[in-house]
């Protein structure tokens, strides 16, 4: 080594001593600057800006030495790339910093506002750039190796075990070589990658691959098999810790069992293993039915595993829930709605033994409501809504269709895994991932998606963070999952490590290859295949991971946690592979494993809550269910329950009847385009000859944005302004034989130009003969201007009138009561509304991503929207109408409804003595309004208990 290199040499490795000088010097200069601004303490000005001029000298010498540590030193790979080029691009926006500062100072600038972006911005690099500096002194899995999940906390491998099994024998068969193999290659793992892996090779050696093994280092070969004494690896590990050539380094020398291990690996030829090495834990994929226990003396199978759980545990069985409770509980659970008060009193009195098993029958076999409730929990999961990111595009479709038509017939859930995994038209949107535009990262390609949706929805399992490189959570690799990904590509795909090509190739692979091969010539032939292996019966991950979800939203809190990472430790591994093969046997049956949960004494248990949240998550060990919130939409649907419909349009009808009449406006055209409608009244006709004949009914349905007068045969008949009311009227006495006009007038509200629409439908029914429909359409003429009332005559010409533009029902959804039937009580359920700001507020997500658990914890933007939003309380206050058009002044009656309604039971005398008070003897609507917001917001509405 020449002179110069040796001096070099020692200059960069004072690198990680210099380092940390600009790194405090910069932070606390930020914070100063921050207290500047917010106290206007000029006195510290002067400190600061030394501080940035050290600091930015300091980060460019710190720059310097790391570029000589990695030349000199001859460190490589990605990770180390990526750490020297954001360290001098640290050191650059410092000295730029600088510049601006003296700028700045200097009066250049007015004031000091581009010195302090830039000086932030500075601090946050510093920031990433120590990260990447942290992941390649400690490795890479530095922060999350000592989380709950982490290596270190899950990985606590029994060498001195092995060593001992492995001593006894001088010749070792190959499946011992094999283990021998993995458990020293774990040790490599733990101790070794930091320095040498894929993305930091120092010293040119790799020790994550067999290919590095292999190639040794730069100075060659690291192992001669056989001779442990002669093998460069075995005599760096065995150094004294002071020894400078020590391996591993940073004081992380190895055990002695360890090193026995690779001594013992060496002398028996260092055989290298093809199998994965498992650095977190596994679950295992099979799963077996457990034999219930017969000491135990409860009848149902849950609660005689859950009876030896608390045996175990040393607790006791607390007491069941009393019926309205438990009535609520199941209501909610099953069809997501309040049960009513005369159906409560019915059960109540009923002294059946069974009534509560029943009760669970009668309501899973309220097959739409069922629907309509589950629906949301099936969106989440299955990332299907009736809008957002992708639809424009196309990238992104709806499984609504489908996937209400699955829930509503409880189609076995291997068959519907099998529809989502190899879809038909109407259920690829799953599968289907969003096309982003411009430049997209690797991990975010449409195949990566799906394996990503999969993954998570379907198997519990992290995907995403090994579609950069290995995870760093799971023992899934990065081969691994571009070999799923593979199974939705049109051609091969090439493995992109942190979003830079490593020219290798994916080779078409499942995740757990031992279910079977997906390999195939065409995508659709791999698409059949994966979704075969998925449903076997041997794939316990697929039935344990809705298992544990059902659990989960029937209690409150999952076997296991978090619910997308099931290889975690359930509390009961008995419990959670019994139900999952119970419902293998029953046929993927989803309502039999809700009836076998429901119908359990564990699932009539009184609640239990806890103060703090992580007592949820550590050291959990199950009482009962847990008290839960309602979701957004239980909540939205006990409102239009209880008070008035909160929605009155969905995005997806499922009733099926189809609406003709569209939604039609004059056409506003502007430098030969068309426009939003403009404020102001716009006029409609529409003529229809009649035949003779009686007519036994003529009813008309009338819906318009903002308000209107409805005329038929220059008669005017109803008014309305709302168009969320759906007006009826039976115009048979108005129409006469032969030649009729509809006419209406229609005004847009508002001072800029905004959506309008007219909505109308009518049938005539005669004693004898076919029915006449007239429905709104593109046949009916409009204008902006009439003159008097001649208009609304049927002789009137029409000339200078414009067909009429059909607007669509983008802007109003579907109509819940626009139909002739008679649903006079109905609302829209949430779950069939498209997203909404208030169902956002109270915890509906976008669904832009899979979201398989909703936050239960409140949060301010709920506690102000429930407090004094605009919305919430423009509800309350039409309900409030309602409710005195009803009852009149009956404030007694009221009270009495509103505490059965919301709540299940009669109020208490203080209950009823403080809302009577509150109403007076003749209530106004703003005094009923504010009675409906306190019921609205107690605990015992708000919460499943």
């Amino acid at each position: 080594m020449s002179e110069i290199d040796w001096v070099l040499k020692l200059l960069g490795r004072f690198h990680p001593m210099v380092v940390h000088f600009p790194i405090g010097l910069l932070v606390i200069a930020l914070f100063l600057e921050l207290f500047i601004v917010l106290r206007k303490n000029q006195g510290l000005r002067q400190g600061v800006n030394w501080m940035v001029y050290c600091g930015g000298f300091f980060a460019l010498l710190s720059a310097v030495l790391g570029y000589l540590l990695r030349v000199k030193d001859e460190y490589s790979g990605d990770l180390v790339m990526d750490h020297q080029y954001l360290g001098i691009s640290t050191a650059l926006l410092a000295g730029i910093t600088i510049v601006l500062l003296r700028y700045s100072l200097r009066g250049k600038f007015k004031n000091l506002l581009y010195y302090r972006i830039s000086l932030l911005l500075t601090v946050a690099l510093v920031g990433f750039t120590g990260h990447l500096g942290g992941a390649l002194t400690h490795g890479e899995d530095y922060l999350t190796s000592v989380l709950p999940g982490g290596q270190e906390n899950n990985q606590q491998r029994n060498s001195g075990d092995l060593l001992a099994a492995l001593s006894q024998t001088d010749s070792l068969s190959l499946h011992q070589k094999e283990q021998l193999s993995v458990e020293v290659r774990a040790i490599f793992a733990k101790n070794c990658y930091q320095c040498h892996s894929a993305n930091k090779n120092k010293g040119e050696l790799i020790l994550s691959t067999k290919e590095g093994f292999l190639a040794g280092g730069e100075s060659g070969e690291v192992v001669t098999k056989g001779h442990p004494a002669k093998s460069e690896l075995y005599r760096r590990v065995t150094l004294s810790p002071n020894d400078e050539g020590v391996m591993p380094k940073k004081g992380k020398v190895l055990k002695k069992e360890e090193i026995a291990l690779i001594e013992l690996w060496i002398e028996q030829g260092a055989h290298w293993s093809d199998q994965e090495v498992k650095l977190f834990p596994e679950a295992p994929l099979a799963l077996s039915k457990p034999v219930l226990p017969t000491s135990s003396d409860q009848q149902h199978p849950i609660d005689q595993l859950i009876d030896v759980y608390f045996d175990r545990e040393g607790l006791e069985w607390p007491d069941v829930v009393d019926d309205r409770t438990f009535m609520k509980r199941a209501y909610m659970d099953a069809i997501g709605l309040l049960p009513e008060p005369a159906a409560i009193e019915q059960f109540v009195a009923d002294t059946n033994p069974e009534k509560r098993s029943l009760l669970v029958d009668a309501l899973l076999s309220d097959t739409h409501n069922y629907t309509q409730n589950w629906l949301s929990f099936w969106n989440d999961l299955l990332r299907n809504d009736y809008s957002g990111t992708g639809f424009i595009t196309g990238g992104r479709r709806q499984i609504t269709d489908w996937l209400y038509s699955s829930l509503l017939s409880n189609k076995p859930y291997d068959q519907m895994v099998k529809e989502l995994v190899n879809p038909t038209k109407d259920s690829e949107g799953f599968i289907k991932g969003i096309e982003w535009r411009g430049v997209v990262n690797s991990s975010q390609r449409t195949e990566m998606q799906a394996a990503q949706n999969i993954g998570q929805s379907l198997l519990g399992i992290n995907v995403k963070c090994a579609s950069c490189h290995d995870s760093f959570v799971s023992n899934l690799t990065l081969d691994q999952t571009y070999g799923f990904a593979s199974i939705f590509a049109d051609s091969v795909m090439e493995l992109n490590r942190c979003d830079k090509p490593i020219g290798k190739m994916a080779k078409v692979n499942f995740i757990y290859p031992e279910l079977g091969e997906v390999e195939a010539e065409s995508l659709k032939e791999r698409l059949s295949k994966l979704s075969t292996v998925m449903v076997k019966k041997e794939n316990g991950r697929l039935y344990r991971t809705i298992s544990n979800r059902f659990w989960d939203r029937l209690m409150g809190r999952g076997i296991v946690v978090p619910l997308d990472e099931m290889d975690n430790a359930p509390w009961d591994a008995d419990l959670l592979d019994w139900l999952a093969a119970d419902f293998i046997d029953s046929g993927s049956d989803l309502k039999h494993l809700m009836r076998q949960v429901m119908t359990s004494k564990t699932y009539q248990l009184k609640s239990v809550s806890y103060a703090k949240p992580e007592q949820v998550k550590d050291n959990y060990v199950f009482e009962g269910p847990l008290v839960r919130r309602l979701s957004a939409e239980q909540f939205s649907d006990a409102i239009s329950q209880v008070v008035s419909p909160v929605f009155h349009a969905v995005e997806y009808n499922p009733s099926g009847e189809r609406v003709i009449a569209k939604r039609i406006w004059h056409q506003e055209i502007e430098f030969d385009r068309t426009v939003l409608p403009k404020p102001g009244k716009r006029y409609f006709r529409r003529t229809f000859e009649l035949p003779q004949g009686e007519i036994a009914e003529a009813l008309a349905m009338i819906s318009v944005d903002h308000s209107y007068i409805l005329y038929l045969n220059g008669q005017p008949l109803m008014k309305g302004q709302d168009w969320k009311q759906v007006d009826k009227i039976d115009l048979k006495k108005h129409l006469q034989a032969g030649k009729n006009i509809i006419a209406i007038e229609g005004e847009n509200e508002g001072s800029i130009a905004n959506p309008a629409g007219v909505l109308f439908s009518m049938k005539i029914h005669y004693e004898s003969g076919d029915p006449v429909e007239i429905n709104s359409d593109t046949s009916w003429k409009t204008t902006d201007k009439v003159e008097g009332d001649t208009w609304l005559a049927t002789d009137y010409d029409e000339e200078g009138w414009r067909p009429a533009k059909d607007y669509g029902n983008a802007n109003w959804s579907t109509l819940v009561r626009f139909t002739f039937a008679d649903q006079e009580n109905q609302f829209a359920r949430a779950s069939l509304v498209k997203q909404h700001p208030f169902l956002s507020t109270l915890g509906r997500p976008s669904r832009e991503i899979v979201t398989t658990s909703r936050e239960d914890q409140a949060t301010l933007l709920q506690a102000l929207e429930l407090t004094n939003g605009q919305f919430f309380n423009g509800v309350l206050e039409e309900g409030a109408q309602e409710w005195l058009e009803r009852y009149g002044a009956d404030s007694e009656r009221m009270v009495d409804d509103l505490f059965l309604k919301s709540l299940g039971r009669s109020p208490s005398k203080k209950e009823k003595g403080v809302l009577l008070e509150a109403l007076g003897s003749h209530p106004e609507k703003e005094q009923l309004q504010d009675v409906f917001w306190t019921m609205m917001i107690l605990p015992e509405f708000q919460f499943i208990n």
